[in-house]
Parts: structure tokens; sequence; C-alpha cells
């Protein structure tokens, strides 16, 4: 079986679609996913100009290089079926859903996208969903939601809406929304989906955002929504692998194909044992690293 293509998503930037400058500006950024929004950055009076400029914009000028998405309006919103319509014949990589809290929301927007699908010809299945989980509620059936429906490809966390379902108060620490990061996380690496961590809101501090990211990176993340184009190179910088990760993916792959060269049933590494999750996170550094752009065949190590 070929292996599943590394679609990256270090880091997810919005546009807003009563901007055109915005979204013009927004594909000349470095985000792997540039994300055009019809919900919360759009007022009410403005809802049908964005969508037409929305559908315009990944219909015909999308950028070849990034996961173009479309954020649609909530799930009870008088906005869905226009914003679905529309989407769906824009044809993007993904639609990402707002403040999912049940699975079986995921499953009628699949049905729906797919009713869309089969009235215009494109080939069923093809555009993938991103739930943003913005609830307690939401947290709470994190897993059933990555396992909703085979168009989920990840799951989303945010923080400020979260953190307001759950009477909290945001900080920049994170603390009261660390329990939400991880159980999203192990939602996602439940459904074997990307999971996408909260957003940084301080634009001026860099070193905290640092911090946030790292945690980010050390917890398991895939990436990170950005708040501000400034956010993103430092945000890709953490979320790719370094050299010193790729050189030890590649010894630890190295020892593996001598081990059964020589039909060792235990494989070591600098006097370690090499077992398989290992070999795993090395093939997963791998992976990572080509889809960024690094080449790591014939590399010296």
């Amino acid at each position: 079986m070929a292996e599943k293509e590394i679609r990256l998503k270090r880091t997810s930037l919005y546009a807003s679609g009563s901007s055109p400058v915005n979204m013009i500006q927004a594909v000349f950024y470095n985000e792997d996913m540039l994300i055009y929004d019809l919900e919360d950055s759009v007022p009410a009076a403005e809802k049908d100009a964005a969508r037409f400029l929305v559908y315009q914009m990944v219909k015909h000028h999308r950028p070849k290089d990034k996961y173009v998405c479309i954020r649609v309006n909530g799930i009870y919103s008088e906005y869905l079926e226009e914003d679905l319509q529309a989407a769906v014949r824009a044809n993007p990589d993904g639609i990402r859903i707002p403040k999912v809290e049940y699975a079986r929301e995921v499953q009628a927007v699949s049905v729906r996208i797919a009713e869309i699908e089969k009235k215009i010809g494109l080939k069923p299945g093809k555009i993938e969903l991103i739930c943003n989980i913005e609830s307690y509620m939401g947290v709470l059936n994190a897993m059933e939601i990555a396992q909703a429906d085979p168009r989920v490809v990840a799951m989303a966390v945010s923080a400020e809406d979260l953190t307001a379902s759950m009477r909290a108060q945001r900080t920049k620490k994170g603390l009261e929304v660390f329990y939400a990061r991880n159980a999203v996380l192990l939602a996602c690496r439940a459904a074997g989906i990307d999971a996408l961590d909260i957003v940084f809101s301080d634009i001026h501090d860099k070193e905290g955002l640092k911090e946030d990211t790292a945690l980010a990176k050390n917890l398991g993340f895939d990436g990170k929504t950005c708040i501000h184009p400034r956010q993103i190179d430092t945000v890709n910088a953490y979320f790719t692998p370094s050299m010193k990760e790729i050189k030890y993916a590649l010894r630890v792959l190295a020892a593996v194909e001598e081990g059964k060269k020589q039909g060792k049933g235990a494989v070591t590494l600098n006097g370690g044992m090499i077992d398989k999750p290992m070999e795993l996170r090395a093939r997963t550094t791998l992976a990572q690293a080509e889809a960024a752009g690094i080449r790591t065949e014939g590399m010296v190590v």
C-alpha cells in the first residue's frame, strides 16, 4: 500500500472574505494553509459579497503551493447552505467548520457536500473537512468528532471561544486550555488525522510565541493557527524537522535496515535499543522534511 501523501499544515492563516486586499496579500506569505473566511471576520451585511469574492478567488486565482480552505459560517447559521453551495463549487482542498460539538454535525455537513459534489460532477469525497473545536462540549466529544467522517483530516483548537464557554480567563501561559489541547490532540492521533494548535494572540511577543510553539511541537501537534503574518516563519521553523532530527532519523532507519540484512531481532544505535515507535517516528520525520522541501536522500549523517 502506498504511503499517504503528507500535506503540511504547520501554519494556518485566515484571510477575510470581506477584504480583497487581505485575500490578495495572503497568497504571498509562507503559510501552508490559507483559509478564506466567511465567518467571524465578515459582517452580516457583507456575507453575500464575501461569498462571491471567495468563490472567485478560489475558483480562478488559487495559489498552487498552499492547502486552500474555506471557513463557512456555523452549522446552525442561516448562511451555511449558501456557503456550502459556493465553497463546493469553488473546489478548495478543504472546508473548515467552526464550533463543532457533535459528530452528527460533521456527518450532516459531509452529506450535504456529497449532494453538491454529485450535482456538479465533482469526484465524491474530494473535498476534505477540518473541524474547529471551540467549546467544552466539542472537547468532550473530540474523539467522536475526529472519527465522524472520512472527510475529516484535521481538528483545530480555538482557545478564545473555548475559554469563554468554560467561563475561564484566557491567559498567555495557557494552563486553562492545557487539558483541551491534549484531549483534541489525543483524539486526532487516535483517528490518524492532523492536530492544529491554538493561536498565540500577542503578535508583538516573539519570545512568547516561540515558547508556546515549542510546547505545541513537544506535545505532538502538527501545526498552529497564526493570527498575523509575522508569526508564520517562526511557527514554520518549529514545525519543520531540524537537521539534527533528520540525521538522527536517517541513522535510525539505517540501523533498522542493517539489522534486517543481518537477520537480527533486536537493533541498537549508540548503545540503545531501537523499537517500532522509534522507527515510525523516524519515518514521519523524514516524510515531513521531504514535504517541506528538504532533500534527505544521500544526506551525510
